[in-house]
């Protein structure tokens, strides 16, 4: 399994929301650039980057700095938020440089659109899978679709994805834990075949534990993004990163 750092870009600045609430905001650093460099001297070999304005916008906005990271950092990064069409996702791969790019609501409104993005683009798309209770959430999760988790997911599982990423947007900066309905997703989605990276509510080292237990016997769960508890410590970088090698 991999550690994905989170660092989630608003107004310039690296920031968590709770329960992706955007006016439930903490800022804990100024410089974007700066956190990413930070985690990968202590261990880091992937940073999870989110467009917090791109994912309001329905657009890329802080491209400019994500385009640094990826420069100044030499690691590989993957992004969501606001990418919404071929051109962006262009964008995205040739110019700004990221390895793996996330569609989220795009992927749920027009699932075909996706499976043909997927084939445009091997291997370099990941599926966003935003969930309450087990249900798709979009618009930078200012909505709740009426579709299951598992529906969507099941559309793409002969598809060249790179990844499925589940968040549980409940326990998305709760500092809670992940849950044992979270766990059985993930397991039950791993199951599937597709490459799964678990995401909301990942806490402290007893999360990475019971991650790597599924993960032991479903090699397809391969990472889990960090994000608030990296920022607040109850997770140490350099530790998760040393004990998901082990």
């Amino acid at each position: 399994m991999q550690l994905y750092p989170a660092i989630d870009i608003r107004g310039g600045k690296c920031v968590r929301l709770r329960q992706g609430d955007y006016n439930n905001e903490t800022v804990f650093g100024d410089d974007p650039v700066e956190m990413a460099l930070r985690w990968k001297d202590q261990g880091a070999e992937w940073l999870h980057l989110v467009d917090l304005d791109g994912a309001k916008a329905g657009k890329p906005v802080n491209h400019e700095i994500v385009k640094r990271i990826v420069l100044e950092t030499g690691i590989p990064c993957q992004m969501g938020g606001g990418i919404r069409s071929e051109d962006s996702i262009r964008m995205a791969i040739e110019e700004i440089g990221l390895t793996r790019v996330i569609i989220g609501t795009k992927a749920l409104k027009e699932p075909e659109w996706f499976a043909q993005a997927c084939q445009t683009f091997p291997n370099k798309l990941a599926l966003g899978l935003d969930a309450k209770d087990s249900m798709i959430a979009i618009e930078g999760w200012l909505e709740v679709s009426k579709v299951s988790v598992m529906d969507l997911a099941r559309q793409f599982v002969d598809k060249p994805i790179s990844a499925v990423i589940y968040t549980n947007i409940a326990n998305d900066g709760m500092m809670q834990g992940v849950d044992e309905g979270t766990l059985n997703d993930l397991q039950a989605l791993a199951e599937m075949g597709l490459p799964v990276i678990a995401s909301g509510g990942v806490t402290t080292m007893n999360d990475i534990v019971a991650l790597q237990k599924i993960a032991a016997t479903v090699p397809t769960l391969i990472g889990a993004i960090v994000g608030r508890a990296i920022y607040e410590g109850t997770i140490d970088v350099k530790e998760a990163c040393a004990a998901l090698v082990s």
